[in-house]
């Protein structure tokens, strides 16, 4: 399968607001009749000021004419340390295969894709949420559970 991944431009605004309210309902399982409008406007308002300072990457992989997969990764700089001297962090999110193209390696490609754009950012560190389903593809490409992270 020769799959193509694409980064996402400013001018892909409208295609990009249609994946990640896809991402959305999927992720969230969300009705379709629900009320995402005020979210759809922050989506919206957040790609517009975050991908033309690549503080945040979205890319699309496409299979012959069709976009089967999407991904993003949000930039930002953090407080230096030991393990980040730069403070530079990226955080792998919206990881997205349609159903029939899944468990053919479209995922990987896509964080493999998202993981060489941070590097040559210098990004030294890349964090990640994982759903069950994509735990064993996040394991299998060298991430691993974080200890003493907490959420309010």
């Amino acid at each position: 399968m020769e799959v193509i991944i694409r980064k996402a431009q400013i001018e892909d605004l409208d295609l990009l607001m249609s994946w990640r309210m896809e991402v959305l309902h999927e992720v969230f399982h969300l009705s379709r009749q629900s009320n995402l409008s005020k979210l759809e406007r922050e989506n919206r308002t957040y790609y517009q000021e975050t991908l033309p300072t690549n503080q945040h990457i979205a890319c699309f992989a496409k299979w012959q004419d069709e976009i089967v997969g999407c991904g993003g990764i949000c930039i930002q700089k953090e407080m230096p340390s030991p393990d980040n001297p730069n403070g530079l962090c990226g955080y792998i999110m919206n990881i997205y295969t349609r159903k029939p193209y899944r468990q053919q390696g479209i995922g990987q490609r896509i964080v493999d894709w998202l993981i060489k754009q941070a590097k040559e950012m210098h990004v030294q560190k890349i964090y990640l949420e994982a759903s069950v389903d994509g735990k064993p593809l996040y394991q299998k490409m060298g991430f691993h559970d974080m200890e003493d992270y907490m959420k309010l």
